[in-house]
């Protein structure tokens, strides 16, 4: 590489793709994106939170966030349908993961995981620290 020029890390390119995938979610009061990178750093997926693939939601589905949240899949639950367990080693999301992804996450062997927004009612911390998963908040990177 050319002296001076700078180059992505592996985090903020993950966080990058992240970002990006979140744009694709429908849910109009909160857009969750994630991606999923192997042991080479390759891209293995991206994913949002909305609802399962081919729904279509009915008239006045997303008026009420309390009565459709118990509806709406998971960023990282929807990024690991893409994968088997010990395919995927960092997984990056637009926010830290909730308790019971973080644990579908521990589930899949995921190694490291990168996040953009502090989610405080999650022991995903917790979790990632009796795993000895790296749990990192990245917030520097492209489109952030």
């Amino acid at each position: 590489m050319p002296r001076g020029v700078s180059r992505l890390s592996i985090p903020q390119y993950a966080m990058a793709l992240a970002h990006v995938a979140s744009l694709r979610s429908e849910d109009p009061y909160r857009k969750v994106g994630a991606a999923a990178l192997d042991f080479d750093n390759r891209v293995i997926g991206t994913a949002y939170n909305g609802l399962a693939p081919g729904f279509e939601a009915p008239p006045g589905f997303w008026d009420d966030r309390e009565a459709r949240q118990k509806f709406m899949l998971h960023a990282e639950i929807n990024l690991c349908s893409l994968f088997r367990r010990g395919e995927a080693k960092i997984v990056a999301t637009t926010t830290m993961p909730c308790t019971a992804c973080m644990q579908t996450l521990c589930a899949y062997g995921i190694k490291e995981i990168y996040y953009r927004e502090v989610y405080h009612a999650s022991d995903a911390p917790l979790i990632a620290q009796l795993y000895g998963i790296k749990l990192e908040q990245v917030t520097d990177f492209p489109l952030g």
